[in-house]
């Protein structure tokens, strides 16, 4: 006789505001539909309660999640669907974390009104690294929120005058494009290099009042060129893109650094657009100062790409893609 596998007992769990609950469910349950196909369960509402059923570690996470998506419900957060979809990927990395940590950490308030907060772990300890160091340094894949975090930072430690001025920066690096054949002098022709600090920055305050703040030189946006021979004090600097960087322009920057100021370098290691006999000024840096205590790297990886899904995806796999490339030419 075929002994077939027996299924664990649903899990029950009872809630006390049902005001709450619906919420927590979403309208005709399309957060619990959505947390079903997350975490490959079954869950369904009876009364004040979700029944969930599945395997084991998936009924675990699943239910820990509601059970701590209800409790920050209750001190006032507002749950979104991609809420779902963070908490579910931090719980699926450790199980006894507190998701309080995260949703409840309020980085900064926009002038939309959207509140921005960390979306992983490892966001967690960016943002705490930049509070607690003043040099910084974020590598990782796109969409992982390297440069969005540090924006949110600098518009808010300088609207409390932490500081006196925010500086952003990038290098102009041509990605298959030439400056030279872009119409323009040569503030027009870097000007779309420049243009994603720009969008973020207008995320974060309205743009009259960005314009308002670069017109008084509050805010500056430069390409990195511009840094040179320049002392830069009670600033918040940004140098985006640094995997574009050269060795000597990355020391320079690096160089820059004045009193009461903080700088975030941040970048995408697999996007290098430099000549092949050029060298990353990033990765020499995190090698090279990743002994300095007073320093700190952080790696992301795809798990805390925090844009639409299939961007996680795509980057698993041309990081696929590539290693059998080199695999097969090494044969």
């Amino acid at each position: 006789m075929i002994k077939t596998k027996k299924s664990a007992p649903a899990e029950k769990i009872s809630f006390a505001d049902q005001n709450l609950l619906k919420i927590l469910c979403g309208e005709h349950d399309k957060h619990l539909k959505f947390l079903e196909k997350l975490a490959s369960v079954k869950i369904k509402p009876w009364g004040n309660s979700l029944s969930v059923s599945g395997d084991d570690a998936a009924v675990l996470i699943a239910s820990r999640m509601l059970k701590q998506l209800y409790g920050i419900m209750q001190k006032g957060w507002h749950v979104h669907i991609s809420d779902f979809d963070y908490a579910h990927r931090i719980l699926a990395e450790d199980i006894d974390f507190d998701l309080s940590r995260i949703f409840l950490e309020t980085v900064f308030i926009s002038s939309k009104k959207r509140i921005i907060t960390p979306k992983s772990i490892t966001q967690r300890h960016y943002i705490d690294a930049m509070r607690n160091a003043d040099m910084v340094l974020a590598v990782g894949p796109a969409g992982t929120g390297k440069t969005y975090l540090a924006m949110a930072m600098a518009v808010s430690d300088l609207l409390e005058k932490k500081v006196q001025r925010i500086i952003l920066t990038r290098p102009a690096v041509e990605a298959g494009e030439r400056l030279g054949f872009l119409p323009g002098d040569l503030a027009e022709k870097v000007n779309p290099y420049l243009r994603p600090l720009y969008d973020a920055l207008y995320d974060m305050v309205d743009m009259e009042k960005a314009g308002a703040l670069i017109s008084k030189g509050l805010i500056e946006v430069a390409p990195l060129a511009f840094m040179r021979g320049r002392t830069l004090n009670d600033s918040f600097i940004i140098l985006d893109e640094a995997q574009n960087t050269t060795s000597e322009q990355m020391k320079m920057f690096l160089t820059r650094l004045g009193f009461n100021s903080k700088a975030v370098v941040t970048g995408d290691i697999t996007q290098i657009d430099l000549p092949a006999e050029k060298s990353s000024g990033l990765i020499e840096a995190t090698a090279i100062l990743k002994k300095i205590d007073a320093i700190r790297i952080v790696h992301f990886s795809q798990v805390d790409v925090v844009r639409h899904p299939l961007v996680a995806d795509v980057i698993s796999a041309y990081a696929f893609w590539e290693n059998e490339n080199k695999t097969n030419k090494n044969k």
